[in-house]
């Protein structure tokens, strides 16, 4: 039987290429699963994309560029599939987008978690016969506990106040640094600084009611930012930004901090484990929830996988080369 989805060199391509998904290159029509950057980008004739992503598409892609949303579950009809996107419980707006096609069906996850995520949709099981699924984080050694993450945020802010030094917090600007803002109004209401380049995708997620603590910006305060917190970038990391506060200590939120070495590696004081990528029981749990006979592995430990896939769980299971980057996680 011909494969519904397959790989060409602008990524996956549907049915005599009727539709592209997260394409890497341009394509008439790019299903978009979500804002990130490694997964939405230019060029494109028309993006297909959830009502929630819209305006986050727009603000990275321009205001002009030819967009139709669909409602979560909604079905349409492209070329001979019908498509239909679905939660992915990774940041606002993002989905997994399922592909019927004659007696197949197909589920393209893009990034996704199984945690709980106040802004967000939580992800939704959807049956398949071939699930694309990605693996960030898919080696065994990544497992989750995001329950206690916001806990340890505190009590670093907390220590940093005591010193008088200010807690310098990098995210990822889109969806973690919302995550944390509005999993921190659960025990506090007090102030958080923003970057720039949080401030702004900040604004979106507020417009679409997602419920945070208070923010300003970083250059609207007065007086000294010590003994606060503040979010930025990990682009703003040992740049000239950071010269306008006099004593910081840094820390990373990242599911790549659950390796201390990285952690060394990269130059942050602290790091606290969290992730909005799937881990190890969460890939497995999704893939097992999904009914698939066969899987096709994306991103990160691939092979690993795939394999366990094959080997353990006697699933026909193969690696995929989707060119994506390391993501925002």
């Amino acid at each position: 039987m011909k494969d519904v989805i397959r790989l060409q060199s602008g990524g996956l391509v549907g049915p005599d290429d009727s539709f592209h998904i997260d394409s890497w290159a341009k394509a008439d029509v790019n299903l978009i699963t979500h804002g990130h950057a490694d997964h939405a980008r230019s060029g494109s004739g028309e993006y297909w994309c959830t009502e929630e992503c819209a305006p986050i598409l727009r603000h990275r892609l321009g205001s002009d560029i030819h967009l139709r949303t669909l409602a979560y579950g909604q079905r349409e009809r492209l070329g001979n599939c019908w498509i239909s996107f679905h939660p992915a419980g990774h940041i606002l707006g993002s989905a997994q987008v399922r592909i019927e096609h004659e007696t197949q069906v197909w589920v393209v996850t893009g990034d996704y978690k199984r945690n709980p995520d106040p802004t967000c949709q939580p992800f939704e099981p959807v049956p398949c016969d071939t699930l694309i699924t990605e693996s960030t984080f898919g080696l065994p050694i990544y497992h989750w506990t995001p329950a206690n993450v916001v806990g340890q945020i505190m009590d670093w802010w907390q220590w940093c106040r005591g010193e008088g030094v200010t807690a310098m917090l990098f995210c990822y600007a889109l969806g973690k640094a919302q995550r944390i803002l509005s999993e921190l109004r659960h025990v506090t209401n007090e102030e958080v600084l923003l970057h720039g380049a949080v401030a702004s995708l900040t604004d979106i997620y507020r417009k679409q009611g997602v419920p945070m603590v208070p923010t300003r910006l970083v250059s609207e305060t007065t007086g000294s930012a010590e003994g606060r917190l503040v979010l930025a970038p990990p682009s703003a990391h040992r740049s000239p930004w950071m010269k306008r506060f006099r004593s910081v200590s840094t820390a990373f939120a990242s599911g790549w901090m659950a390796v201390r070495g990285i952690r060394r590696h990269r130059g942050y004081h602290r790091g606290f484990v969290l992730s909005d990528h799937a881990d190890w029981p969460g890939l497995l749990q999704t893939v097992e929830e999904s009914g698939a006979s066969r899987v096709l592995v994306t991103h990160g430990n691939s092979h690993t996988l795939a394999r366990f896939l094959r080997e353990v769980k006697g699933l026909r299971a193969e690696s995929l080369a989707i060119e994506f980057g390391e993501g925002e996680d």
